[in-house]
């Protein structure tokens, strides 16, 4: 890991801090994406983790692409065509594919701009908080370029086609009161009080067993691809194993017993 990356663990929730705030935290150098994809690769390996919030350092959450590289031509924009198509594929497209494949819940505690792929990955998030001083932008097209890193195929399940198509095509950004109406966050707070609104979310999914989290957040993502009768199939199948484990036997006896469960994900 490079300090372009900050990683905290404290009792089960990991808390990850894109540190870039200079240039307000770019995440397609190839070393952030890097980064960002071993930490994901972490996540998933341990199972100690019951939940990760994601944020950024400074006053953007992330400006999405590096300005400074597009305009020289620089890192994954750098090259023809079929250089810049490689280059996405093999970093922020890898961006995209860990963060909406990781397996523990994931909150993104939006602390200021999101903007193009760093408004697209709030969405490959989970659950989103925002700062009263957040925005975001699908503006790829105000600097002459599309959505790269699979912006087209996850904004329109959080605000629809009509929303989305408005996002892209006039570039315009909302403020964290619109993202909330229209359903793309959960939460508005005071820029203050945004990290223990997060925190406070993040112990709460925390306090469940944790492979049944895992699971009930692989459902929820095959939902998204799936017809019911697949997706049917694979709850009976996940739900023979959750019954097998010592984690539901524990719930069901502190639920009966009216007392707090303690959950060891075995």
């Amino acid at each position: 890991m490079t300090d372009k990356l900050l990683i905290d663990q404290t009792d089960g929730i990991a808390t990850l801090t894109l540190n870039m705030p200079d240039l307000r935290n770019p995440i397609t150098d190839a070393d952030v994406v890097e980064d960002i994809c071993a930490a994901m690769d972490w996540l998933n390996r341990d199972q100690s983790v019951r939940c990760a919030i994601l944020t950024g350092a400074g006053k953007a959450f992330s400006s999405g692409g590096n300005l400074k590289h597009m305009r020289d031509k620089e890192g994954i924009f750098g090259g023809d065509a079929i250089a810049v198509r490689n280059s996405y594929r093999r970093g922020i497209q890898r961006v995209a594919k860990a963060v909406w494949s990781v397996e523990v819940p994931m909150i993104a505690a939006v602390n200021g701009p999101a903007y193009g792929a760093g408004c697209d990955l709030t969405l490959f998030c989970d659950i989103r908080i925002a700062s009263e001083t957040a925005v975001f932008a699908e503006n790829f097209v105000n600097v002459g370029i599309i959505s790269g890193d699979g912006g087209a195929w996850i904004l329109p399940r959080h605000v629809g086609l009509s929303r989305a198509a408005e996002m892209a095509f006039t570039a315009d950004p909302i403020d964290a009161r619109t993202a909330l109406d229209w359903g793309l966050i959960s939460e508005v707070t005071a820029p203050e009080a945004l990290m223990d609104r997060a925190m406070s979310m993040a112990k709460r999914i925390a306090r469940n067993p944790p492979r049944q989290l895992r699971l009930t957040k692989r459902l929820i993502r095959e939902g998204t691809v799936s017809t019911l009768d697949q997706l049917l199939e694979l709850s009976a199948a996940y739900q023979g194993a959750a019954h097998q484990t010592n984690d539901h036997a524990e719930a069901v006896d502190a639920l009966l017993e009216r007392r707090t469960g303690h959950f060891k994900g075995d």
